[in-house]
């Protein structure tokens, strides 16, 4: 049965009444709810007094019937649920005004509907209200979720079709690669096709702009620095970055994937009320938070468009308290605590996400320890622990932001602390990947920002790595604040003991340092030359410990990506920064196989090398470095010097 503006005069006028009452005599727009609720079930409302009060709203149905998107027609009137502030759904008019065929892609449309009501047309359509459901005659319509451009002056909002969210609560294991068909129940309504309501898809048309309500998106713990750098990094995609919100601590972070919490689903728990996805938890939080528009006793659909666009997912689902909502003519929002965890998300498709109660999320465990100076003396330490969404697109993301907010947060950070990251990084089925990491200060980009590229270069090589099967079990990251700059150059060197020696003698080099605006400094450093070496000029390397490691594993720009074993064992075989290393540079072949180097080859290892060369494991050349010694360099050096020896013969193995 429809329902046309024609047929109650009382509902045209409400809006404009509404509005009017909600600033110029608030206490009326608290009997705005019930009216609205009156108004959708099309009965006069009863008058409000101060001995009688408003009888509560109901709230929406929990257990409808899907109304045929083929039965739409413009001029309906319905009710639409979300929550404007706290923790209960408030009912909003509904006005119809056509479908939008194929405005969401080829076969998807978009139902366009105006808003009504005192609350709806202060604050526009809202970001986090995507998923409200809408309901005509008791029957399920669909989700609000799409707005049209911005600085609109009415708040007309588009819904997704209920039988197309269907598709995704309807998806099973075996059509994740083919995509399912809808569930007969809802498609079976929808067969027909309606020419007469038929618009033209708005992407053809530069001034209707339609796009997904934004997913707010609260950083709860976060500092302004670690927040920008998110921004920067997910720029372009539907996740609306606001700052105010914040966690109920229910959430909390565990030891291992998938050990949170899980609490019962909340009673008051309905269509229209507002549910957060988990992209961080633990001692800070990222959610992202939208509307439910169906539940079940065992699941959920909510949103109405994608929230991360990544189908198959693993992540938390929470209650969520709104706080208030914004008003913007840009772009008004809702400020929310996110509550208890009740379940996970599984699918995050085009046409909703999909919550499943009771179920685990897979998280990856992050545990960061921060040594914090005071002058030259360290004050303790500092911890962080949170768990962070498991998602290529992502992860690599979540994890920087997490560790720059831990280098920033701290009253003694500045930017005269150097870092030092140490730890390793869990994967299962594979030994852990070290890590060793030093950031100096007053080197052009702020230390701590250097700590989180380095890192998150180190872990992305592994994660994103196309041979990785398992999953990554947790990360460990140790960070020591030096308050001071780091830096030492290595300016020359020379012989102690004398450019001539026999094969087998110890030799003595000085190597002159200068730290960061300080002064110049020697190091002696002596060792003992291979007693295999025949007669003959020598070079020597006095190096950081990245010439080094390029010496040993030389880079081949056209090399195709490493493999996991390689990525895992060039990783182990790096050289701390803050040392100084003398190294021999042999006329003997090297090779390089699987990330390891193989010094002082014999001529048929070289040879059966070879034809190996153009493999992305394998390289060869014809001087061999082997590492003669090492001595702190007090702090990270950069720079490496060239000597000459000449090796006498009769000494050694001659």
């Amino acid at each position: 049965m429809e329902t046309r503006p024609n047929a109650n005069k009382r509902g045209l006028c409400a809006p404009a009444y509404f509005s009017i009452a909600y600033f110029l005599f608030p206490a009326l727009a608290v009997t705005a709810p019930a009216l609205l609720a009156a108004q959708a079930a099309g009965q006069k409302p009863a008058a409000a007094s101060a001995q009688q009060p408003a009888a509560q709203p109901p709230g929406a149905p929990r257990n409808p019937a899907f109304f045929p998107l083929n039965q739409i027609r413009p001029g309906m009137t319905g009710t639409a649920w979300t929550i404007f502030q706290g923790s209960t759904p408030e009912p909003m008019q509904v006005e119809i005004l056509g479908v939008l065929r194929g405005a969401r892609g080829p076969g998807q449309d978009l139902i366009l509907a105006k808003l009504h009501g005192a609350k709806p047309e202060f604050t526009g359509v809202v970001d986090g209200m995507s998923g409200s459901p809408v309901y005509i005659d008791g029957k399920l319509v669909g989700a609000l979720s799409y707005r049209i451009g911005q600085f609109t002056k009415e708040p007309i909002a588009g819904i997704t079709p209920i039988a197309q969210m269907i598709e995704v609560r309807d998806l099973s294991a075996a059509e994740l690669a083919v995509g399912p068909p809808a569930s007969a129940d809802a498609r079976s309504e929808d067969t027909e096709r309606v020419g007469d309501n038929a618009s033209p898809s708005p992407l053809s048309d530069g001034k209707m702009i339609f796009r997904p309500m934004e997913t707010p998106l609260v950083l709860s713990g976060f500092r302004p620095e670690a927040i920008r750098f998110w921004q920067q990094q997910t720029a372009g995609t539907a996740l609306e970055t606001v700052a105010a919100g914040g966690a109920s601590g229910s959430s909390g972070s565990s030891s291992a994937p998938g050990k949170s919490p899980e609490a019962p689903v909340p009673p008051s728990l309905q269509p229209g009320s507002s549910v957060s996805m988990l992209l961080v938890r633990g001692d800070v939080e990222v959610a992202a938070t939208c509307t439910i528009t169906y539940i079940d006793p065992r699941q959920l659909l909510a949103c109405g468009h994608p929230v991360l666009g990544a189908g198959p997912v693993s992540l938390p689902m929470t209650t969520t308290d709104v706080i208030t909502t914004v008003a913007s003519p840009l772009d008004a929002f809702k400020i929310i605590n996110t509550g208890v965890t009740i379940g996970a998300f599984t699918q995050d498709r085009e046409s909703a996400i999909h919550g499943v109660f009771g179920a685990r999320a897979q998280m990856i465990p992050m545990h960061i320890s921060m040594d914090v100076p005071t002058g030259d003396a360290p004050t303790g330490q500092r911890r962080l622990n949170v768990e962070i969404l498991d998602l290529p697109s992502l992860t690599p993301i979540a994890m920087q932001v997490v560790l720059l907010n831990a280098l920033t947060q701290t009253n003694e950070g500045s930017e005269a602390l150097s870092y030092h990251l140490t730890g390793s990084i869990e994967l299962s089925g594979y030994p852990s990947m070290p890590l060793d990491l030093w950031a100096p200060a007053a080197s052009g980009l702020p230390a701590s920002m250097q700590t989180v590229i380095l890192a998150g270069q180190q872990f992305t090589r592994l994660y994103s790595n196309g041979a990785r099967q398992g999953v990554i079990r947790q990360i460990d990251l140790h960070i020591q604040a030096v308050p001071r700059p780091m830096q030492v150059t290595l300016e020359r060197a020379h012989f102690v003991s004398g450019n001539i020696a026999h094969a087998g003698d110890t030799v003595e080099v000085e190597a002159t340092l200068r730290p960061w605006q300080e002064p110049e400094r020697n190091v002696r450093i002596a060792f003992r030359l291979p007693a295999r070496l025949a007669a003959g000029n020598l070079r020597l390397l006095i190096s950081d410990g990245a010439t080094l490691d390029r010496t040993l594993l030389q880079p081949r720009p056209n090399a195709p990506p490493a493999d996991l074993a390689t990525v895992l064992a060039e990783a182990r075989d790096q050289h701390p920064a803050d040392r100084i290393y003398v190294s021999v540079l042999a006329p003997e072949a090297q090779g390089q196989l699987g990330g390891n180097t193989l010094t002082s080859l014999p001529l048929s290892m070289a040879n059966a090398l070879e034809p190996l060369r153009n493999t992305q494991n394998a390289s060869l050349n014809g001087e061999s470095a082997e590492l003669a010694a090492e001595a702190p360099a007090g702090g990270v050096l950069t720079g490496f010097q060239v000597l000459n020896i000449h090796i006498e013969p009769g000494g050694g193995l001659n």
